[in-house]
């Protein structure tokens, strides 16, 4: 049966969409939380320079945040739009958690306005606390839009009829299906693992260029700190994610190993791709896959054979996925080796690499920290096809079958450019802005 007409620009819009999106939300999420690491630090410690720090970050998560509006409500109209199969079976149940993002969405809206507004209005310790509401809501807002997702991958929480239409939902349920735990907690780290990066990655690029005073080394620090601390946690959730995903969802496990049949004793293969059915140009670790899947050599795994072949994803597909994964755990391990070398000469030496290797990876390690952000969604998004919900309704069969979708796509990538291009342009001023010298407070 062949595709419908409207299946691939609208899948090409909703991935460019979402893939602009996902960048942002790592600093709705963590950034705000760097900014109040800073605060407190400089209320605790009487420290101006923390406090200049803390200020300069809300500006920058305001910028943020309004880009975030922006882009996340030109995805929600997106859903309805271009998915309305979707959305007219399953929105009783689908509609849920962001009926519940968009609560946390307009708290979080309201405590950034009250916080940035705050500075040298309100008493400094009642300003702090105003801050807090804004991590707390941008995390709430997250994890209701991957509790959406995560339906999608393992739906619960509805009784359907004979005609396959949704009657009786469970909230509870829809919410909190099998696989949100493990995706929540996954994109919780994620988050901080970029912004992390990203934010030191900025500061140490700062450093490169001399400016190596009390203002970049404690920005640094406090960036660089949090994301080693959560890249060896995501890491080790990342394998208990894959775990799950290899007992709950047997077709995308599949996808992620590039297992053309059901075997035990499956290597992990590191690259290559699907072609005819044949993996070619890996490199095989025996048995690794069985070992990683079910701590056993003997662990069989279900092959694309074990698929029915009218649902089977197509070579371009498990290729995609294969090679996302592979991209973003080699990533993971990238930044987490960073990390180590940042923590074992902070522990001989008590004070950061000087090196100008050190800050260059640190510099590449916050582009990279994105990317493997971008890989973990492709997996995911990519190896539930040909399904949107799985098991229940096909993606060709949700997608719109009125008007030109190019012509949606193409307007939406104007949207976004000039959005984009107007969030880089405000950032660059505000950073000429800001590159005046700065007060020194005590060293961190």
């Amino acid at each position: 049966m062949p595709d419908p007409a409207q299946l691939l620009p609208a899948r090409e819009q909703m991935a460019f969409t979402l893939g602009f999106h996902i960048i942002l939300v790592p600093f709705g999420v963590a950034f705000t939380f760097l900014m109040l690491i800073a605060n407190y630090r400089g209320l605790r410690r009487g420290d101006a320079t923390a406090l200049l720090l803390a200020e300069r970050w809300s500006k920058v998560s305001a910028v943020l945040f309004a880009v975030g509006a922006v882009s996340g409500t030109v995805l929600s109209f997106e859903l309805g739009l271009l998915w309305p199969g979707l959305m007219g079976r399953f929105g009783a149940a689908y509609g849920l958690p962001f009926g519940v993002e968009g609560i946390f969405f307009f708290i979080e809206a309201i405590f950034v306005a009250i916080y940035i507004y705050g500075w040298k209005r309100l008493s400094p310790w009642a300003h702090f606390w105003s801050g807090v509401p804004v991590t707390i809501a941008g995390l709430g807002g997250t994890l209701s839009v991957v509790a959406a997702n995560a339906w999608m991958n393992q739906p619960a929480g509805i009784t359907l009829d004979a005609a396959g239409k949704v009657v009786d939902v469970d909230p509870w349920r829809v919410f909190f299906n099998h696989a949100f735990w493990y995706e929540a907690i996954h994109m919780f780290l994620a988050a901080y693992v970029v912004a992390g990066f990203v934010v030191a990655g900025v500061y140490a690029a700062g450093m490169l260029k001399g400016r190596r005073d009390a203002y970049h080394r404690l920005a640094f620090l406090i960036a660089f700190c949090t994301a080693a601390v959560a890249i060896p946690l995501q890491i080790f959730v990342g394998d208990v994610a894959a775990r799950a995903v290899f007992d709950q969802e047997p077709a995308k496990f599949a996808a992620i190993e590039a297992l053309p049949q059901t075997s035990s004793h499956v290597p992990e293969t590191l690259g290559g791709v699907l072609i005819d059915g044949e993996l070619k140009a890996g490199l095989p670790i025996p048995d690794g896959a069985s070992l990683l899947a079910g701590f056993s050599p003997a662990t069989k795994i279900d092959g694309l054979d074990a698929i029915p072949i009218e649902v089977r994803p197509a070579d371009r597909l498990v290729n995609t996925v294969h090679l996302s994964f592979d991209a973003m755990v080699g990533i993971g391990f990238a930044l987490l080796a960073l990390a180590a070398w940042f923590a074992v000469h902070w522990l001989v030496r008590r004070d950061l690499p000087g090196t100008r290797w050190f800050l260059r990876a640190c510099a590449v390690a916050g582009v990279l920290s994105v990317v493997c952000l971008e890989c973990g969604w492709v997996v995911t998004e990519v190896g539930r096809q040909p399904w949107t919900v799985r098991g229940l309704l096909l993606t060709r069969d949700a997608v719109t079958s009125s008007g030109n979708v190019w012509w949606f796509f193409a307007g939406a990538l104007v949207i976004y450019v000039a959005v984009g291009a107007a969030a880089i342009r405000v950032l660059l001023i505000m950073r000429r802005r800001w590159s005046t010298p700065v007060p020194y407070g005590p060293q961190p």
